[in-house]
């Protein structure tokens, strides 16, 4: 057990860690051109914070989350997603007062207890945006927007937009009533979780994923067709604001997600990717979310992306990802006398922004340059007593072979470093 990580995590290798940063790092910077500034919050909250935030008729609430009591007996929960959190962050630190909207973002990790499956775990890191304060839906399409500028500047190409409305509480009030007329007849075909649903929330069994349940609601009325007018005008603007930024969509009614604090839009990226189709991210509008929490009530749009999913997808499509580079020179010691200025010459070089490596388990001269091969080594220089005597020392670039001269105070100069640096 000492030796295998829990199941449902993994660990994130150095082989593979350069695809990380490369989507984090991308990701920053859309969220920078947007206008969205990062929020780091707390790994674990109060319990009621989600039981309120993400709703306590939901399957995260109820079956996944990691909920343990702290030493002094209170109830504390692993965040199962970053929503939540951040709102409480909002309020706490009073950001209300900062001129709105007040847009945020983050990069997380976060926890629930589910079924390990391709792309998911029980430890998962998720990138999301929120945004404060503005009602209209001209938020709502700037956030879809940021994701589709993301996705591009990915090279991720076959997804597909999907949107729809799942309106207001006084929609989703009138509506209970005709989705449980439409269900009543079909309850027993349900499973357990759905029929304890019918009564407390109709609305979550039209997002369970039992085969049963989503034939039982194929036909099921859509709440789309039963807005109220300002949340269909809501919708009808925020499909012309999607046109006017020239992004294409389709109107899925079957769209609700899985958390309750939604209202009016709701939306999902999804792959058209034969062998990957399925949800990459989602997300929505919650106005009520802010309140329900202890704030005053304040409009709220966001989303949440899986990024295991991600570079998955990534992956699927072929979209070639950078990977971890190796070090701009190799210092090659030639023997014991010559490691101290080898040691003294990487760390300046290092100092001044050059990427070095140096023998440190007394490999013999063959053995290091195959060691600089192994690790990507762009350059390497030997270092020997002929090298220390004179103060020059050869310059190798290891893709071409080429070799330059270069004394060893100029090395460390400006101009060899700046050609260093330079990619080949």
């Amino acid at each position: 057990m000492l030796t295998r990580a829990p199941k449902g995590t993994r660990d994130i290798l150095p082989a593979e860690i350069g695809r990380w940063q490369h989507v984090e790092r991308l990701f920053a910077e859309t969220c920078r051109r947007f206008g969205y500034a990062e929020i780091r919050v707390p790994t674990f909250e109060h319990t009621e914070l989600f039981q309120r935030g993400v709703g306590d008729t939901t399957d995260i609430v109820q079956k996944e989350m990691y909920t343990f009591p702290d030493k002094a007996g209170r109830s504390l929960s692993l965040r199962p997603e970053g929503t939540a959190g951040v709102v409480r962050s909002y309020i706490e630190n009073g950001m209300a007062s900062l001129p709105a909207p007040v847009k945020l973002f983050y990069m997380l990790t976060a926890f629930r207890y589910e079924n390990v499956q391709k792309g998911r775990y029980r430890e998962f890191h998720q990138f999301g945006v929120e945004a404060f304060g503005a009602a209209g839906p001209e938020v709502d399409a700037e956030i879809i927007g940021l994701l589709a500028a993301f996705f591009r500047s990915l090279g991720l190409r076959q997804t597909s937009l999907r949107i729809n409305s799942i309106g207001c509480p006084d929609c989703r009030t009138a509506y209970h009533g005709i989705l449980r007329d439409y269900l009543e007849p079909r309850l027993e075909g349900l499973c357990r979780d759905c029929r304890n649903r019918f009564d407390r929330n109709p609305l979550r069994i039209l997002d369970c994923k039992e085969e049963r349940c989503r034939l039982a609601t194929a036909g099921a009325p859509a709440l789309l067709d039963h807005l109220d007018p300002p949340c269909r005008d809501h919708f009808d603007r925020l499909r012309d604001a999607l046109s006017s930024l020239d992004i294409a969509y389709t109107i899925d009614k079957g769209i609700v997600r899985g958390l309750d604090y939604y209202t009016r839009t709701v939306f999902e990226f999804v792959s058209d990717h034969v062998g990957t189709q399925g949800t990459i991210c989602g997300g929505g509008r919650y106005d009520g979310l802010v309140e329900a929490c202890g704030g005053a009530p304040t409009p709220g749009m966001g989303f949440g992306l899986g990024v295991e999913r991600l570079l998955m997808h990534l992956d699927a499509q072929g979209v070639p990802l950078p990977v971890n580079p190796g070090p701009d020179l190799y210092l090659a010691p030639a023997g014991d006398g010559a490691r101290p200025a080898a040691a003294r010459l990487a760390q300046g070089l290092r100092e001044r922004g050059v990427s070095v490596e140096t023998d440190l388990c007394g490999r013999s001269l063959k053995a290091q340059m195959k060691y600089a091969g192994k690790i990507g080594a762009r350059r390497t220089v030997v270092l020997g007593d002929d090298e220390l005597a004179s103060g020059r020392v050869r310059i190798r670039d290891m893709a071409t072979g080429a070799e330059e001269e270069a004394g060893l105070d100029e090395l460390a100069g400006s101009d060899v470093l700046a050609a260093l640096l330079v990619a080949p």
